[in-house]
């Protein structure tokens, strides 16, 4: 009596080409057909996690969790309704294959598509790096140069008001309680690498928002981000911000903190 075949494993990438057969209803087979495949991403990015490795203490390899795919315009313009779900299984399946390989990552994998300009219609560029969270670089910008004046927490001896102390400590506090502090002058917010203030969401712009400080009062000034700034629940523009205003960008919401 012959045994019945055992299963061949399922490897990573074929993992992923099914659970892209069940996005949109196949739109991405009518997207890139002709152009660049999202497999071809993925193998990419398995290249950049292999050049990258690191050997850690204890002999642990230590490999990339930020990926940025850079597209042509034109297969950016096609894919950007699809892109938020092609980053999160692109994420996923790179995490597979990390795992897998038992690397050692700095906590989530994350996937960031961009437009990359100067790219022909079907190439594609993949940048790696260990992304270790949201530290606020050296604010590059001067001090705040009060332009219109915005209605500030104007109660009698509040915030907002003339401080005789010096500038107040100022700072956002995130859901897992980071604490980022402000300095004086203009902090800009994103996951770029131009932010100063750098946040590991894919529904963040490159430079979202910016905040500018003047030792008396914090405005926020979305940056004509993709997906709005909302303080309060109501998308903004330009506002001055009151001690506990919530902010949101993309899933990520920041409480603006003032002490003393």
């Amino acid at each position: 009596m012959s045994s019945e075949p055992e299963e061949e494993p399922v490897s990573v990438l074929q993992r992923f080409e099914k659970r892209l057969e069940g996005l949109v209803e196949g739109a991405f087979a009518k997207v890139f057909k002709g152009v660049v495949h999202p497999v071809e991403i993925l193998n990419a990015m398995q290249r950049e996690a292999e050049a990258h490795k690191a050997i850690l203490a204890g002999g642990r390899t230590l490999v990339p969790n930020r990926y940025v795919i850079d597209l042509s315009p034109y297969d950016h313009s096609r894919l950007a309704p699809y892109a938020a779900a092609l980053a999160q299984e692109l994420a996923q399946s790179q995490a597979e294959f990390i795992g897998e390989q038992a690397w050692t990552v700095y906590g989530d994998v994350i996937v960031e598509i961009e437009r990359g300009d100067g790219l022909d219609t079907g190439m594609f560029r993949v940048t790696a790096e260990v992304y270790t969270g949201g530290e606020v670089a050296p604010v590059q910008q001067p001090a705040y140069d009060a332009g219109p004046q915005y209605s500030p927490y104007d109660q009698q001896g509040g915030y907002g008001q003339p401080h005789h102390g010096g500038p107040r400590s100022v700072g956002l506090v995130s859901g897992d309680g980071r604490t980022y502090p402000l300095q004086m002058g203009s902090t800009v917010i994103g996951r770029g690498d131009q932010a100063n203030l750098r946040l590991p969401d894919v529904g963040i712009s490159r430079r979202h928002a910016r905040l500018d400080y003047d030792g008396n009062q914090v405005v926020l000034t979305d940056l004509g981000s993709t997906n709005g700034t909302m303080v309060n629940g109501q998308r903004v523009s330009a506002v001055a911000l009151n001690p506990g205003d919530m902010i949101q960008l993309g899933t990520t919401t920041l409480t603006f903190r003032v002490d003393g």
